[in-house]
């Protein structure tokens, strides 16, 4: 049985390139057909793949700026020919699933989300494009036309496979299918409970604006409680001038921006942190698994993903209300609740990466 693997782009490496990465562990020798790819950028964990690319890679500077070109990428996502396969497994947040099969080859889709920018996420997508009014004028034009397509491709798959029931709910509405949920894989073999935790508190991800670090800043700022940031993104420059702002002047003494951190050091960071706070929607959200794994608890707004990996008052707390007054109540539950780090990381063992494995290897066997 020949299998191939197909991604939108690998130009960077985070949730989605984790999942490819435990794909191509489980799948040696599937090749990986994808719109670009950067080996620096990804952190050369794809070196040595069979990597397949589109006519974009040649492109001048579409590695390091593809959202420009989302007109392109339906018909460079066509193009790949695929006919020798069996079984084609798409990994894919927007144009993987359109790739075009035979008859005969069965494509299942790992979703991570439907098209967020053409979607539930387009209003604010066109408010943000950062272009002249002319052209911004004509985003919307070209989004129906990225719909249309989009549904189009979404007919092509034989199964959807969701990263969650959140995503799972999406998928439903916006291509009116099916999917069975595999959650994705997290390597909790990485992560260990300390035997003593630090005074901090620890948010870990992209700095941009819908993952609401900005909440974060300001309750910290204002209680005084030490908080470590990891990650980097357009946010950061305002976050710092929150946080400076916050503390008269000063560069917010109780909140370190750690900016980038490798893998190699996270375990750590995470392990001696008091609790992580993730105040966020998300599809899914490997950080909150990765903390728990550690053994720590996590303060999570009360929505999306969160909702099916934290057990309140056991694994974490949430929150219901994107404010400064109920994140701040939350963190005073957290200093009233007994945790068990045993516990917490026995939670966490159920997503791990041999589970992920063993379900899409049962999955692809009745396929088969």
């Amino acid at each position: 049985m020949r299998i191939a693997l197909v991604h939108d782009y690998l130009n960077q490496y985070g949730g989605a390139e984790r999942v490819l990465e435990a794909l191509c562990e489980i799948f040696p020798d599937a090749p990986i057909y994808t719109l670009l790819y950067d080996e620096a950028a990804t952190g050369r964990v794809f070196k040595g793949r069979e990597i397949h690319v589109s006519f974009l890679q040649k492109i001048p500077f579409a590695r390091k700026h593809h959202r420009v070109f989302p007109l392109l990428m339906p018909l460079a996502i066509e193009q790949f020919d695929l006919s020798e396969f069996d079984i084609v497994l798409s990994n894919s947040a927007s144009f993987a699933k359109g790739v075009i099969t035979k008859p005969h080859t069965r494509h299942i889709s790992y979703c991570m989300t439907p098209t967020r920018f053409l979607w539930d996420d387009s209003h604010r997508f066109i408010d943000e494009f950062k272009y002249p009014w002319p052209i911004k004028k004509l985003v919307p034009i070209f989004i129906t036309y990225l719909r249309i397509w989009d549904k189009e491709a979404a007919c092509r798959v034989d199964k959807f496979v969701a990263i969650s029931d959140f995503v799972r709910a999406r998928i439903k509405k916006y291509y009116e299918r099916d999917a069975q949920v595999i959650y994705p894989p997290v390597s909790t073999h990485k992560y260990k409970i300390a035997d003593k935790i630090g005074d901090y508190f620890l948010m870990v991800g992209r700095l941009v604006s819908y993952k609401r670090f900005d909440l974060a800043v300001k309750v910290f700022s204002a209680i005084k409680k030490p908080l470590k940031i990891v990650g980097d993104g357009p946010e950061r420059k305002r976050l710092e001038k929150i946080a400076r702002s916050a503390s008269s002047g000063q560069a917010g003494k109780n909140i370190q921006f750690l900016g980038l951190v490798s893998d190699y050091k996270m375990p750590e960071i995470y392990s001696h942190a008091q609790a992580v706070i993730f105040p966020q929607i998300e599809d899914f959200g490997i950080v909150p698994l990765e903390a728990m794994a550690s053994g720590r608890p996590v303060i999570a707004y009360r929505d999306g993903g969160a909702l099916e990996t934290i057990i309140n008052g056991k694994t974490g707390i949430f929150f219901d209300e994107q404010t400064e007054i109920s994140l701040a109540q939350a963190i005073g539950q957290y200093y009233q609740t007994d945790w068990d780090p045993q516990a917490i990381r026995s939670h966490a063992l159920k997503f791990d990466k041999e589970t992920f494995r063993e379900k899409i290897l049962k999955l692809l066997t009745r396929t088969g």
